[in-house]
């Protein structure tokens, strides 16, 4: 027995020590990039899918996401599903979370060995290029992505800094091993045209155009029109290569439905192979390089990326990736991510809970991304490439779902991304000599993508929080000109289609622009504050809900499931969904409803319809964006305490540490913003006040950095006492040490500094939170 007490003490002495020996883990080190990564229909139970997130490297709003790529075709966005089994490759650029087909997934490279095979292949198991993967072996982390492909035997390992991404093979003993490089390669279609030189025995450079004729963003319909330039250099001498070259008819159409048709990549398969070629232009190119190789030799290629020129693409790869440093490149892109990451800091919560909120946080550090080379200069709408001017200049303005929770995220941690954006878009305008903001903004395409007008949402938040640093009287004119030109107008409503997502959406942002017209002293304050009033145009007093009009003014016929009826004068939501979205006048909203006890009683139905899973449904839907602030209404309709029990059970069922974590598609971070806010205790219903409505968080310390040129303190502090999975509603608060009784925080009182202390109980205290 002695013997045994000796040896448990000497076991618990050396497990104490040992503890010492792991530092403690840092935000960076919770992220699981795999958490959405999915496409799947099946798993989703919808034709939308899931997350569509990406697995691979990128850092904080970079121009360069170096990702696996499982799929080319169909909707497919982020061109990587985990429920794949095989790799077609590892492309510099992807989308993060759309659907609509999606775009980029540009400059695909693969190391292969034996016979060259100039197409990918299909994942059904016709021939090509791509490899099955060793599931187990695939690994991933804030800025570094390998996997082991098996049908090669070759390790891939990629990492990426801001425009420039390095890939490292290891591979085995060969004679005729390769790196290849399909240069036509597009998500949801094809490149164009292409462009390859070689330029000495290390280093290739050239361009890929993607035009609306070759698919891509909403098959063409989005209008994405770009060329990508790369500079790349190889670890090992180029004595063996050539270019590939599929013959592409005139006037073969070459859209997705095409370019995947098995005719159109029997093409591919069969091309020509021009081995020695040092320069070559085409409609399908492809470039590879050949080596034997020893058993473990590792092979590099690393590659800078602009939408310039070749010039900007050699600049950014020489600065950033001057040498072949790996591990290097690796380290600085998780500090990146780590300091990132550092502008909340939580404490307390399950661990699983820290993962799905860091990778949450990452997830909506991935976009606005950078659109302009290391020496400020950026592709302007108007074809010209510009200097930038006190901003960054960026992309990837997905408004329609950011404007809710993604970018006011940002405008607490990160102000000066959308400063950067909103000079972005207002510079585009003039740019592309169009007279209004546009609502879904993609490598200075005017895509048109959803409805609204979201930039002028997130221009009077951005004023709203003293984020000025932009024209104010262009963002002003634009804002008038997008509300004149998609807008209610003096008719009072919209007729179909979408009669009731776009009158209600146009009235929250014909009242964006009279609260930006009081705040910079213009006249059309009285104008636009009627106008925001045209949502109770649309509500039918006999049937107790909105109801869409025609162009007449004369309701359309009621369906018989009413206004449960997904697509019912709505886009992507049913009226029950979308008639919630009064956020600037929930008073009215309210007495049109019949009064808090009705609203409350309809709200709580409307949640307790909705499945546990969260999926796609005709109620509570969080999958999609719509009722992202329907939680939070019950804190203005006196039940503060439901607002605390809806959010929490949100954020329990619908996001979870895997890869079907999100229940819906992320669309550019709003889906993972939500929870980044909620998760953290506050959420703004209407971008544009200054009003955070306070809810339950789930850890027992939230810290967010502030940014001193914006805001007046360094740090906002909430803490949680007594906080459990039971204990989830507040009992009462301090702010600075005083008893604070409302269940809402002003912008100026978070930027200003200070420490909320929220108790926590297992009951709810229906008296908090009234005043």
């Amino acid at each position: 027995m002695k013997w045994a007490k000796k040896w448990s003490f000497a076991i618990g002495i050396i497990f104490l020590f040992s503890s010492f020996d792991q530092p403690p883990k840092q935000p960076v080190d919770y992220v699981n990039p795999f958490i959405g990564a999915t496409t799947s229909v099946d798993a989703a139970g919808t034709y939308h899918g899931l997350g569509k997130t990406f697995p691979g490297a990128t850092t904080p709003f970079g121009m360069v996401q170096v990702s696996p790529n499982t799929i080319t075709g169909g909707d497919n966005g982020s061109g990587y599903s985990d429920e794949h089994r095989t790799i077609e490759g590892f492309a510099l650029t992807q989308m993060s979370g759309v659907g609509w087909y999606g775009d980029m997934g540009n400059f695909l490279v693969m190391p292969t060995t034996g016979t060259l095979k100039t197409a990918a292949g299909k994942e059904n198991g016709v021939p090509g290029c791509r490899s099955v993967y060793d599931k187990k072996s695939e690994k991933a982390s804030a800025g570094y992505y390998t996997v082991q492909l098996t049908d090669y035997a070759v390790k891939a390992e990629l990492t990426a800094t801001t425009h420039s991404g390095l890939m490292r093979f290891t591979f085995p003993e060969n004679k005729q091993s390769r790196i290849q490089i399909d240069l036509a390669r597009r998500v949801g279609g094809t490149s164009t045209l292409q462009y390859i030189k070689v330029v000495d025995d290390y280093t290739i450079e050239g361009w890929m155009k993607c035009s609306p004729d070759g698919g891509g963003w909403g098959n063409g319909d989005g209008l994405a029109d770009y060329t990508v330039y790369f500079y790349a250099k190889f670890s090992k001498p180029l004595k063996n290569y050539g270019v590939w070259s599929a013959e592409i008819p005139d006037g073969q159409k070459r859209k997705a439905e095409n370019v995947f048709s098995d005719a159109y990549q029997s093409l591919i398969a069969n091309a020509t192979v021009l081995k020695g070629a040092k320069l070559k232009q085409g409609k399908h190119l492809g470039f590879y390089t050949e080596f034997a190789t020893k058993k473990g030799e590792q092979v590099l290629l690393k590659t800078g990326v602009s939408y310039n020129n070749i010039a900007g693409a050699k600049k950014n790869l020489d600065q950033e990736i001057p040498d072949w440093n790996f591990t290097k490149i690796q380290q600085q892109a998780k500090v990146k991510w780590n300091n990132a990451l550092s502008k909340i800091k939580v404490s307390g919560g399950s661990e699983n809970e820290k993962t799905i909120f860091y990778t949450a946080l990452y997830h909506t550090m991935i976009d606005p991304r950078t659109f302009e080379d290391v020496d400020g200069k950026y592709f302007g709408g108007d074809g010209k490439i510009h200097q930038s001017d006190g901003f960054t200049k960026r992309t990837v303005f997905s408004g329609w779902d950011v404007f809710r929770s993604q970018m006011p995220l940002q405008t607490l941690i990160n102000p000066v991304v959308v400063n950067d954006m909103i000079n972005s878009l207002v510079t585009l305008a003039d740019e592309k000599k169009k007279n209004y903001l546009e609502r879904w903004e993609l490598l200075n395409a005017y895509t048109g993508c959803m409805i609204g007008n979201p930039a002028v949402a997130v221009i009077t938040d951005a004023y709203q929080k003293n984020i000025r640093d932009f024209d104010l009287s262009r963002a002003y004119q634009l804002s008038v000109n997008s509300v004149e030109q998609f807008g209610n107008g003096e008719q009072g409503f919209s007729a179909e289609p979408a009669s009731i997502a776009h009158t209600l959406e146009y009235a929250y942002t014909e009242w964006c622009v009279a609260t930006l017209s009081k705040d910079l002293g213009k006249k059309d304050e009285e104008k636009y504050a009627r106008r925001s009033l045209s949502y109770k145009n649309i509500f039918d007093t006999d049937k107790k809900w909105f109801r869409p009009k025609d162009q007449n003014g004369n309701w359309l016929p009621w369906p018989d499931r009413g206004r449960l009826t997904q697509d019912y004068g709505c886009i992507e939501s049913n009226p029950y969904q979308q008639g919630w979205f009064v956020p600037h006048d929930i008073d009215g909203m309210v007495n049109l409803m019949g009064g808090k006890e009705n609203v409350i009683a309809d709200l709580n139905a409307f949640f307790e319809n909705a499945p546990q899973n969260m999926k796609w449904n005709d109620y509570y839907n969080h999958p999609n964006e719509p009722v992202h602030h329907v939680p939070f209404l019950y804190n203005r309709i006196g039940a503060p305490w439901l607002t605390q029990k809806r959010s929490r059970e949100i954020c329990k069922n619908a996001y979870h540490n895997s890869v079907e974590g999100l229940v819906g598609n992320e669309d550019v971070g709003q889906m993972s913003a939500w929870y980044v806010l909620a998760a953290a205790g506050l959420y703004p219903i209407c971008p544009g006040d200054n009003r955070y409505e306070i809810t339950s968080p789930l850890f027992s310390r939230i810290d967010l950095k502030l940014d001193t040129k914006y805001a007046r303190g360094k740090a906002f502090t909430i803490i949680t006492q007594n906080n459990s999975t039971e204990n989830v509603y507040i009992q009462q608060a301090t702010l600075n040490g005083k008893a604070y009784h409302k269940c809402y925080l002003s912008h100026d009182e978070i930027s200003k500094g200070g420490i909320l202390v929220l108790k926590m109980g297992k009951n709810p205290n229906t008296n908090w939170g009234l005043d």
